[in-house]
């Protein structure tokens, strides 16, 4: 998916999270340490979006970062919310599809397939 895309689709799932009928945010927070564990284990593929979710995180905390704040002030701001932005929407996106992966996996029987 394009970065463009990408980013669009994080926007939409941020603002899908207020609507009626999908998950809380308390129920995607409660998801988000199953979630990591079931990457690590390999049962759930969200690896890489996992990395990219941790690197943007680090980059918004990050005190390297804070130089340009100082000395750009607003723009130097308005990166970091950007990224921020971004990253909430696709901790939302990521949650939203790592439970509908887990109310679909319950509903398979373990096994292999047989040709």
């Amino acid at each position: 998916m394009p970065p463009t895309l990408r980013r669009q689709a994080a926007y939409a799932a941020l603002l899908r999270v207020f609507k009626p009928g999908t998950p809380g945010v308390g129920k995607r927070l409660a998801a988000i340490p199953r979630m990591i564990l079931a990457s690590v284990r390999g049962e759930y593929d969200g690896g890489k979006r996992l990395l990219a979710m941790a690197a943007a995180g680090l980059y918004v905390v990050s005190p390297i970062d804070l130089v340009p704040e100082l000395a750009l002030f607003v723009f130097g701001l308005v990166d970091d919310a950007v990224v921020a932005t971004w990253l909430a929407g696709a901790i939302f996106a990521e949650t939203e599809r790592f439970l509908e992966w887990e109310r679909r996996r319950d509903t398979v029987i373990p096994g292999k397939v047989v040709r």
